[in-house]
């Protein structure tokens, strides 16, 4: 049986909705289409792409005090996650998914920091949403002039 293909995918599509860039993955249209076409060394090329500009982006608002509780409060909630997925990719997960629900970022392993800093999980949901896509379409501009 062969091996399933990981995918950057959260179900929240919005390059359906005209969006160049996805709301949900940062991944260009031409790479959500064409996903399953890469090889397996490009698509794993690009989720570290990925989890690394989520980390960067992430490390400006949050800080990670216990991976271990994170994790556990990910699985409690059925947050979907992959093993190697850093822990602060998958603290993006967690705000994306409980954002109106979190009150007490600690009990879930959280530590705003810097931008963070006063802001609710909803908001910080909402900057750090607001600063991933900046930086992927960004990103997206600079491959079309490629």
């Amino acid at each position: 049986m062969g091996q399933s293909i990981v995918s950057p995918c959260v179900g929240l599509c919005s390059t359906a909705l005209g969006d160049p860039v996805c709301r949900g993955c940062q991944r260009t249209e031409g790479e959500i289409r064409d996903w399953f076409g890469y090889a397996d060394d490009q698509r794993r090329k690009r989720m570290i792409e990925l989890d690394r500009l989520r980390e960067r982006i992430a490390s400006d608002y949050l800080t990670i005090e216990n991976a271990a509780l994170l994790q556990t409060q990910l699985e409690r909630y059925r947050i979907r996650f992959r093993d190697d997925q850093p822990p602060l990719s998958r603290a993006v997960e967690l705000l994306r998914v409980g954002r109106t629900r979190i009150r007490d970022l600690s009990r879930y392993g959280l530590q705003p920091k810097g931008k963070g800093l006063r802001l609710s999980a909803d908001e910080l949901h909402e900057a750090i949403t607001h600063a991933l896509l900046e930086r992927a379409e960004s990103r997206r501009l600079t491959l079309e002039l490629d």
